[in-house]
């Protein structure tokens, strides 16, 4: 497998609630949005300076006090006696941990005083609050340019014999980052569609063969001039630094080369009386 690295930071806009107030109605419950969500507000939070900062994100435990009134932990997971921790109800994969629902206090100017410790989410698992690598993001990073070999490969080809083009399917492997998170991308040619330059395409999942075994090739009708566009489509899976998680990516990127241009010809046979080796050539030849 080959292996490429490559410094590229793949970076998700700025979401309007980073550092303003969230729009909508709250009602009598904590305003409550996905654990995806507000560890990214919280990530983001981290860049505005303390004295400027219109929020404040922590993750603790929710815990039911004794009248059965719930409210904020400690941020090591703990509650206040006698207090009793209530946590994330909910199981995770194998090797991932469970997240503490996340809380937020919040003030409508930096000189204003900060409010009470509201639970905006519910927690989850590790693997749920990990950034994900988009379609728009794969298609960024640098795929190679498939192979793209033909057979005779000669400067020229016969009209009506096959012309046979072949690839390599061999899957790479990248080196990137995401929001401040190592990312290994394996990324895989799948399916190749070939433009032979005649007004033929053809579109498989073949990589192709050599000669005897060739599967994938064109009969030209007509001489002339042409090249052969091969584009490969890459699907890719990728896995977080830290986490044992392979993901699918959830689209495909595309990649292409062409040949040189090369002459379509048209050759007949015909019965000669001696060999056209001879020296001098026979003027039949």
């Amino acid at each position: 497998m080959a292996a490429v690295i490559v410094s590229l930071t793949l970076a998700a806009p700025l979401p309007p609630e980073s550092n303003t107030r969230f729009d909508g109605k709250v009602s009598d419950q904590n305003l409550r949005i996905d654990a995806e969500r507000s560890e990214d507000l919280a990530r983001r939070n981290v860049a505005v300076p303390p004295e400027l900062r219109l929020f404040n994100y922590e993750r603790a435990p929710l815990c039911r006090e004794a009248a059965g009134r719930w409210t904020m932990g400690s941020t090591d997971g703990t509650c206040p006696a006698p207090a009793n921790r209530a946590g994330v109800v909910q199981e995770c994969e194998d090797g991932d941990t469970i997240v503490m629902p996340m809380w937020r206090q919040s003030r409508a100017t930096p000189a204003d005083a900060w409010s009470d410790w509201q639970q905006i989410d519910s927690g989850g698992c590790g693997v749920d609050l990990l950034p994900v690598l988009t379609e728009a993001d794969f298609r960024r990073l640098p795929l190679p340019a498939p192979t793209l070999t033909m057979q005779p490969d000669r400067g020229w080809v016969l009209i009506n014999i096959e012309t046979i083009t072949y690839t390599d399917p061999t899957p790479i492997t990248l080196r990137t980052d995401l929001l401040g998170y190592g990312i290994t991308v394996e990324a895989t040619p799948t399916r190749w569609t070939y433009d032979y330059g005649d007004g033929h395409t053809l579109t498989t999942t073949s990589p192709g063969h050599t000669y005897p075994d060739h599967d994938v090739f064109h009969e030209y009708e007509h001489p002339g001039t042409a090249t052969i566009t091969l584009t490969a489509e890459w699907t890719g899976r990728y896995q977080i630094d830290g986490n044992p998680t392979w993901r699918d990516i959830n689209g495909t990127a595309t990649t292409t080369a062409t040949t040189n241009p090369f002459t379509i010809e048209e050759r007949t046979s015909r019965l000669v009386s001696d060999l056209c080796t001879d020296t001098p050539k026979p003027p039949d030849c």
